[in-house]
C-alpha cells in the first residue's frame, strides 16, 4: 500500500502559476505509475495526466497540454504538477494517484488516493 498526501493549493489569478506536491510513503515508490485528476465544483472527477515510474512516458488530458507539467522524483517520494497559464476553468480539488506499475498506464483504475488540495483560479 502507498498513503498520498497533496499540497501547494491556493488561490491563484487568472495566467498565474502553482505547483502542486504529492508526497508518498509506504511502499516504494518508483513501483506505481502516478497520476493527477481534479474535481470542479458540480463536475466528476476528471484526468489531467499520469507519469510512469520510471520517470519516462507521460500523458495528459487536451484541456491542460502544454500548460501542466508533470514529473517525479523517487529519491523523495514525490510527484509534482507544475500549473501555468491558469484559467477560472482550472478551478477545481486537485488530486494525486498512484496504481501499480504492471498495471498500463493510460486508462484503468488507480489502487490510491490522496484527500486532495483546493487550487481557485480567481480574479
Amino acid at each position: 500500500q502507498v498513503q498520498l498526501v497533496e499540497s501547494g493549493g491556493g488561490l491563484v489569478q487568472p495566467g498565474g502559476s502553482l505547483r502542486l506536491s504529492c508526497g508518498a510513503s509506504g511502499r516504494s515508490f518508483s513501483s506505481y505509475h502516478m497520476g493527477w485528476f481534479r474535481q470542479a465544483p458540480g463536475k466528476e472527477r476528471e484526468f489531467v495526466g499520469a507519469i510512469s515510474w520510471e520517470n519516462g512516458p507521460t500523458y495528459y488530458a487536451d484541456s491542460v497540454k502544454g500548460r501542466f507539467t508533470i514529473s517525479r522524483d523517487n529519491a523523495k517520494n514525490t510527484v509534482y504538477l507544475q500549473m501555468n497559464s491558469l484559467k477560472p476553468e482550472d478551478t477545481a480539488v486537485y488530486y494525486c494517484a498512484a496504481k501499480l506499475r504492471g498495471a498500463v498506464l493510460r486508462g484503468g483504475p488507480y489502487d490510491y488516493w490522496g484527500q486532495g488540495t483546493q487550487v481557485t483560479v480567481s480574479s
